[in-house]
């Protein structure tokens, strides 16, 4: 089965939209959404109607939570907070309930899929290095985990040095991985463009997909709807 993994959307309408208009040219039997599919961005009534009707399965991302009110943001920063307040003000209550309901984790045969950590993952704590990495994979039942929510792509293996390149062929029989996705809305690996995963489940193989999108357009509408121009800044230094 080939699927297509994204993540941390973040209400960029204009990077969803490319992203999924090369994922339909791609034949991929499934996309699964890691979360956030909101915050910070300026089109989050878009991108979550794009994702309930595009995605196989949609995850609870952190920012998704706070938007519920579900998760304290005293620990976001003034940028993030501010974008938080400002989607709970906008979003419909049909897409409220719709986040409401999104799940934590989805796993099937050797495969789990979240937003933040294989334990816990509600804890929205991040993975950055090999250790983190490897402690995780130690209690993991699964072979493969996707995770997002730090933006930074790259793949852990059990038994070698992490790396990110454009394909590999995971060997998910003979160690454990971890696999960080990246982000389609905003990218922080000082890489502008747009990220996404393709994954063949039988073979292993695994290929990031980078694309370039419009983050002018996005830019421009942060700055139409009153959100801090550091969200709009950001978006061309990829970070």
């Amino acid at each position: 089965m080939k699927i297509a993994v994204i993540s941390d959307i973040h209400s960029n309408l204009v990077a969803l939209r490319t992203a999924l208009s090369h994922i339909k040219l791609q034949q991929v039997d499934r996309i699964i959404c890691l979360g956030d599919a909101v915050g910070y961005g300026p089109r989050p009534n878009e991108c979550v109607e794009l994702l309930r009707r595009n995605s196989y399965i949609c995850l609870m991302g952190n920012h998704d939570h706070a938007v519920l009110g579900l998760t304290d943001t005293r620990y976001f920063n003034s940028y993030a907070r501010e974008a938080v307040e400002w989607t709970r003000s906008v979003l419909t209550p049909e897409n409220l309930d719709y986040l409401r309901n999104l799940p934590f984790f989805f796993s099937e045969n050797d495969f789990l899929f979240v937003h933040s950590t294989p334990l816990h993952p509600e804890d929205w704590e991040y993975i950055f290095s090999e250790k983190q990495a490897r402690d995780y994979m130690k209690q993991m039942k699964q072979r493969i985990c996707f995770v997002g929510h730090s933006h930074v792509p790259m793949v852990f293996p059990e038994h070698e040095r992490s790396y990110y390149r454009e394909e590999s062929i995971l060997e998910f029989r003979e160690q454990k991985y971890i696999v960080n996705v990246g982000s389609v809305g905003q990218p922080r690996d000082h890489d502008p463009r747009l990220c996404y995963v393709l994954f063949d489940t039988e073979s292993g193989w695994l290929k990031f997909v980078r694309l370039k999108y419009d983050y002018e357009e996005t830019a421009r509408e942060i700055l139409e709807k009153g959100l801090p121009p550091f969200l709009a800044m950001r978006l061309a230094e990829g970070y």
